[in-house]
């Protein structure tokens, strides 16, 4: 995630009022549908309540600028739900099960900045009910993933660590070599990795976004730079871009390591849990990481090592983790959810295998600089063959009871 991690510090009696359209409609499926509109300067909710439940959030974006759209806690930080990179002109769903409560809604024009039109949402209603089978199904693919997070942090440190070893020791053919191995297993959890406050840009962020946010420029991306110096000296080419020395590579290489430890910290803290929503959306959120304008497709993922289609990939793949954790729930859901599942298996192995054309993290996988537009929209068509049903995932494992 290249983008700033919410710090939403709108006071509650700043928060715009909402225009309330009276009922809201309640689809032939059973959840209810709430339309959003994301503007430049603002994010319109037809309504500020809705019944406990699945709900829809159908967001479109009218404003000139990529936008997202979160659904909150009733502390104003803790994100419920989200949808991102939801383009000028197009339109993306978010459906989340809401307890009774209070929460809150907010867009995110540029998806930099504070949020803006944050607004109070209430929840009534009865507390959601799960029949006793479909909550041990639940259950169990939540301790499924949440397992499965655990490992991959803990092989991500370990990884790093061979990487920045390697680094400031100052063998640089072996540190360009596991650059791009050692973010596999990051890229295969990042939404996960977004949630803790500052972690993700202190990882994770390129030189646009730190500069854009005023942040120091470190991690993973500004290793890779001085790394491949020549090919930040191309890019930048108004800037005086010197290699750093000793001490200068032991700082970011130790900062890094630092911030994987504390990632690997509050993963396998006590007080760490996922919920199934979690997965569902964090699935469609590692596929939105490869589409995002700053994403691997366009190739600004990784800039100077143009190692994007490892990052592309582990995507791909923890996105694939998280649908393979709550498939069987899915297909439980009726015909439809039948449906949903034979496309999104068939989906998946086509985006894997058209990768494979490229390489594949044992082999190697060529440069994505010689990856030629008209290969990146074949990439693009299969991503979006994906992107699509995946987005359905979320309602059809907590929709109703298709016979009700």
């Amino acid at each position: 995630m290249k983008h700033l991690p919410l710090r939403w510090a709108t006071p509650l009696g700043l928060a715009a009022a909402l225009v309330l359209s009276g009922c809201v409609e309640n689809n032939a499926s059973g959840s209810t549908a709430i339309a959003v509109t994301s503007t430049a300067d603002d994010c319109q909710v037809e309504s500020a309540t809705a019944t406990s439940g699945p709900v829809r959030f159908e967001v479109e974006n009218t404003g000139d600028d990529v936008t997202e759209f979160y659904v909150l806690a009733d502390d104003g930080l803790r994100i419920v739900g989200e949808v991102e990179n939801i383009a000028a002109g197009a339109s993306r769903d978010l459906t989340v099960q809401l307890q009774p409560g209070d929460y809150f809604t907010v867009c995110k024009p540029g998806m930099v900045g504070e949020g803006v039109g944050q607004s109070e949402f209430s929840v009534t209603g009865d507390d959601v009910k799960i029949d006793e089978g479909d909550k041990a199904a639940i259950d169990a693919a939540v301790a499924s993933y949440t397992a499965y997070t655990k490992s991959q942090v803990a092989e991500l440190v370990t990884g790093t660590k061979a990487f920045t070893d390697a680094y400031r020791a100052g063998n640089d053919d072996e540190a360009r070599r596991l650059f791009p191995i050692a973010r596999i297993n990051y890229e295969r959890v990042e939404p996960t990795a977004g949630n803790f406050g500052d972690l993700d840009p202190k990882i994770d962020y390129r030189k646009p976004g730190a500069e854009a946010e005023g942040l120091p420029f470190t991690g993973f991306h500004r290793i890779e730079m001085d790394l491949w110096i020549d090919e930040a000296r191309i890019n930048y080419p108004g800037e005086d871009i010197q290699p750093l020395d000793a001490a200068g590579r032991a700082a970011v290489a130790d900062q890094l390591d630092g911030d994987i430890q504390s990632l690997y910290d509050q993963v396998h803290a006590d007080d760490f849990e996922l919920t199934v929503d979690d997965i569902t959306n964090g699935a469609i959120g590692l596929l939105d990481e490869i589409a995002a304008p700053d994403g691997k497709l366009p190739g600004e993922e990784n800039e100077f090592a143009h190692t994007d289609l490892y990052d592309f990939l582990a995507n791909v793949e923890g996105a694939q983790v998280a649908y393979e954790s709550v498939r069987d729930i899915a297909a439980a859901n009726g015909s439809e959810g039948k449906d949903l599942v034979a496309e999104l298996d068939e989906q998946f192995a086509a985006m894997k295998a058209l990768l494979a054309t490229y390489g594949s993290y044992e082999a190697g996988f060529v440069s994505y600089a010689t990856v030629d537009q008209t290969a990146r929209n074949a990439l693009g068509a299969q991503l979006n063959a994906l992107s699509e049903p995946l987005s359905q995932l979320t309602f059809t494992v907590l929709g109703v009871d298709p016979g009700e």
